[in-house]
């Protein structure tokens, strides 16, 4: 199972870092500390690797350095995970182990957003080849974000426990605080948890230019309510997510509200069969879109109101069960409902936006209800196998819809395609199969081989099959790919089915402590592949795209390596670690590449601890961007290393973090960023649109403590 693995080694700077930790402090997001010296709550574990939280507010970047893993720009809070090539919703992301859909037409709000990274007890990224237990209804991949579960006292005792920390971020005059209370004895336990993060527009490398729609504004607020009680364990939690503005600087539009209200449900029990955990869930989300100052206001007379209110409910349940000493059965079975409804109220005094509201989704529904059979077996202390079934069925739907105007010229094509839609028989059942086989051999304490093939699939999102707007106005506001392009739905797609080849190989020294080397290739072929088509042309070099299943495939390699350079008494414990993954992709019919494909991509990274201090040196080099969609306009962009540095130092429940990002100061543009459309609005929609630029100098703070 290709498992992503991020080594912090519990450690960060070395000799060159400590002058900058003796002047700053403060750890680097992705140092890690031991353990056994910090509270539990200082810590997440990174697939496996206990690592410090990160100074920034998007959880997305918890995964930073995992095999395969990247992220596509959107909002400040709002990135998108890619796996091996794929993104977006081929990749499922599960916060507390349910599925969250994102509700809106260009995807401002995917499931990491709701989440706040300190509240984060676990994350982990499965790439490629998934277990069937955590992976349906997906081709890319599993991402797995848990809040931390309840905490409880000895018998007879009381907990009280907590943590705050804050934080500042130079570059874009962000700040951010965050903090958790516990109260509890044996029985029951009762948790407070919230956030708070604001930032202004970055600004860029070398010029310190301003980059346009990148400021933001979130909050967090979650109560968690546990009872336990011998081999049972129950916990509620009920939370509130507040987004007031955040700017997409490669969308036509900005998020000028989203509140999300959910309330999930844990169950885990253990019983003489075995263990038992079920999981429940509900969440509805009112989500805003309209173009903030950068892109001309949201006034009542300028931009272009978007709503969509959403809701979700799901449940997911896992028997596991043992068969012996060898062999264990896992039983499961999932369903998730998607309700979903988006309007464009009328433009007051526009011809083109009105005199009517914009029906884009009206009550669409996609159900999906799954079940699964995974059977892990131990053949011998040296193989061991895992074989996974898994059957899904994709119900969806949607009801009339409606344009602006039915009469208008200006609105003409929209009228013509809502006739059309609102004709049509939209109904869509899909039948979906998935098969994971995977091996684990490990011929000598050194060395061990972990792999094999899977069969996935995925349905159409609601947009890619219901959105039926054919005017170039409606057609661009549809889109979360950040290109600036214009998009049309197909009734007729049908679903994904990914066939994947992937093994990882691991060298270490036989304790496992001293280096390691893991390297990771794969291979997928896609049939109806969710691609487009060009049906039309746009303004500013844009194109009018459909839709349409294509076959593709995807292949690249992943590598990771880590080596103990010192470990005494007198400098502490130094440690050189590393990454590097490398992707392609290619349309078997247009032969264009895939959109949002990584270059060449690696960090090298030396981290030292000594006592109370610890800190760090990276390096990340970014070949030039050459392969692109040439059918969505994608931009090449040029290749660039950036350098940065960061300690932290911790004195008693204190910690103390410092860190400065691109240190050089480098001017850069990013591979998976896009167009930067906020700053072409700002320049009066003038030439066209260049790749969006990313972060200069960037000198980050932040402070917690715990009790």
């Amino acid at each position: 199972m290709s498992m992503s693995v991020l080594r912090s080694c519990g450690c960060a700077p070395c000799v060159a870092c400590v002058c900058a930790v003796l002047i700053f402090g403060g750890p680097p997001a992705g140092a890690a500390v031991p353990s056994s010296s910090v509270r539990p709550d200082e810590n997440i574990t990174v697939t496996g690797v206990r690592r410090a939280h990160v100074t920034g507010p998007d959880t997305a970047a918890l995964l930073n350095g995992s095999l395969g893993y990247s992220t596509y720009s959107g909002g400040g809070v709002s990135s998108l995970p890619v796996l091996n090539g794929m993104a977006d919703d081929r990749v499922a992301t599960l916060i507390d182990g349910l599925r969250i859909e994102s509700a809106c037409p260009n995807h401002m709000n995917p499931a990491m957003s709701y989440v706040d990274p300190d509240s984060v007890e676990t994350a982990t990224a499965t790439a490629g080849i998934t277990p069937v237990s955590i992976g349906g209804d997906s081709t890319g991949g599993t991402v797995q974000v848990e809040r931390r579960d309840p905490l409880f006292a000895s018998a007879g005792r009381i907990l009280f426990t907590g943590r705050a920390s804050a934080d500042y971020r130079s570059n874009d005059g962000g700040s951010g605080a965050s903090g958790s209370a516990t109260v509890a004895d044996d029985m029951f336990s009762l948790r407070w948890t919230g956030s708070y993060s604001h930032a202004s527009n970055y600004r860029t490398g070398g010029d310190g230019r301003q980059v346009r729609s990148t400021s933001y504004l979130s909050y967090n607020h979650a109560v968690t309510a546990g009872f336990r009680k011998g081999d049972h364990q129950l916990a509620l939690t009920f939370g509130q997510q507040d987004i007031p503005y955040e700017g997409f600087a490669n969308q036509y539009m900005d998020m000028t509200n989203n509140r999300s209200t959910f309330v999930n449900g844990k169950y885990t029990g253990r019983f003489d069969w075995g263990t038992l955990l079920v999981r429940g869930g509900w969440q509805r989300v009112t989500h805003v879109m309209n173009m903030m100052n950068d892109k001309g206001g949201h006034s009542e007379t300028t931009g272009m109101p978007m709503n969509t209110d959403s809701r979700t409910a799901q449940y997911s349940v896992l028997a596991t069960i043992p068969l012996g000493h060898h062999h264990t059965l896992r039983l499961g079975s999932e369903f998730e409902h998607n309700g979903l409804n988006d309007w464009w109220p009328p433009l007051s005094g526009s011809m083109m936006m009105g005199p009517d509201t914009f029906h884009n989704v009206n009550d669409g529904h996609r159900d999906r209800l799954g079940h699964f059979a995974e059977w892990d077996a131990h053949w011998s202390r040296v193989f061991s196998t895992q074989l996974g079934f898994r059957n899904d069925l994709v119900m969806m739907n949607t009801g009339d819809v409606a344009p602006y105007s039915w009469t208008g010229m200006m609105n003409m094509a929209d009228a013509m395609a809502a006739r059309t839609f609102n004709a049509s028989k939209r109904g869509r059942t899909d039948v979906n199969f998935d098969v994971t086989a995977t091996m684990k051999w490990k011929p000598a304490d050194g060395f061990s081989i972990e792999g094999g093939y899977a069969r996935k699939t995925r349905s159409p999102n609601l947009y890619e099959r219901y959105a039926w707007a054919q005017g170039s106005m409606a057609t661009s506001m549809i889109g979360w790919f950040g290109d600036g392009n214009g998009y049309t739905g197909n009734l007729h797609l049908s679903p994904e089915v990914a066939h994947t080849f992937s093994f990882t190989f691991d060298w270490h020294d036989p304790a496992g402590v001293s280096w390691d080397m893991k390297i990771q290739p794969f291979y997928t072929r896609t049939h109806n592949y969710i691609n487009v088509v060009r049906v039309g042309v746009l303004s500013g070099g844009m194109s009018k795209l459909q839709f349409a299943n294509h076959d593709a495939q995807s292949y690249g390699l992943n590598a990771s390596g880590m080596k103990v350079l010192w470990d005494t008494q007198r400098y502490g414990r130094g440690v050189l670690t590393g990454h590097l993954n490398w992707v392609r992709g290619q349309d078997l019919v247009t032969h264009s590449g895939l959109y949002h494909q990584m270059p060449l991509n690696g960090v090298v990274s030396l981290r030292e601890t000594f006592g109370a201090w610890s800190g760090h040196v990276d390096v990340t080099l970014v070949k030039a961007k050459t392969s692109v969609d040439w059918l969505r306009n994608e931009p090449r962009t040029p290749g660039y290393a950036l350098a940065g540095l960061g300690g932290s130092w911790r004195w008693r429940v204190l910690t103390l973090k410092a860190e400065i990002e691109n240190l050089l100061d480098q001017k850069y543009y990013l591979p998976l960023g896009g167009l930067s459309l906020g700053d072409w609005y700002f320049r009066g929609k003038s030439g066209i649109a260049g790749a969006l630029p990313g972060m200069g100098r960037s000198f980050n703070l932040s402070l917690s403590a715990t009790f």
